[in-house]
């Protein structure tokens, strides 16, 4: 098994409060996010990441056609492969949209992973057409390209009070999110599954089974067979 595989097998084998739970037995820092919104929340995101960056609209001094979404997109995948997480830092603008289904449309065309983002997306129900996992701030309807306009990529950013470095890898599920350094993601993934079977134990140890004698099973253990 490739290393991609063996992060991949490990990964759907937790959730995000067993990799933030990971997380803190390495580092003191806040890794995690919260009150996020996604499409399809039943589907688990999870890729090393690009960065793309929005900051304050100004026609004089970010003109679009040196700053705009596909432009950007371009920087920021180039030579990188697929399974990346496209990250959105909207730079204190959570309420704005930063983009929709038009745009959106080139992450499944490049077989990314999917998108997390500290603003708002549009379009929701034609998302989860896609072949992608998105999880944002909520849902807009409203453009918002009069607001914020994407300004840099792959650069280092704050999405919601969290470090997210390009190459960073990112975890979410419909509980949250997390940021995991990229030299430690396969410790910390390990951590996890650890976490896992510590919590399985205890439970197990403490709850009797069910009425037909078989083992209570694990929060969302029944979805994934």
């Amino acid at each position: 098994m490739d290393d991609d595989a063996r992060l991949r097998s490990l990964a759907a084998r937790v959730r995000t409060a067993d990799v933030v739970d990971a997380m803190g037995r390495f580092h003191r820092h806040r890794c995690h996010l919260t009150d996020l919104r996604s499409p399809t929340p039943e589907r688990q995101l999870f890729g090393p990441t690009v960065t793309i960056s929005y900051l304050p609209s100004c026609r004089q001094n970010m003109p679009t056609d040196q700053y705009n979404f596909a432009d950007l997109f371009s920087e920021a995948i180039r030579d990188k492969g697929p399974g990346h997480v496209l990250v959105l830092a909207s730079n204190g603008y959570p309420d704005t949209s930063l983009c929709g289904k038009a745009k959106l449309s080139l992450v499944g065309a490049h077989g990314l992973a999917g998108i997390l983002a500290d603003g708002r997306l549009r379009d929701f129900a034609e998302l989860a057409e896609f072949d992608f996992a998105a999880y944002c701030r909520g849902e807009a309807v409203r453009w918002g390209g009069d607001v914020v306009t994407p300004f840099e990529a792959n650069r280092p950013v704050m999405v919601s009070g969290v470090l997210v470095r390009p190459g960073d890898y990112v975890f979410a599920d419909a509980a949250g999110a997390a940021v995991i350094p990229a030299p430690e993601v396969l410790a910390v993934l390990e951590e996890a599954v650890n976490v896992v079977n510590e919590e399985d134990s205890f439970v197990e140890m403490n709850l009797p089974t069910r009425n037909d004698g078989e083992p209570r099973s694990r929060p969302g253990e029944q979805a994934a067979r």
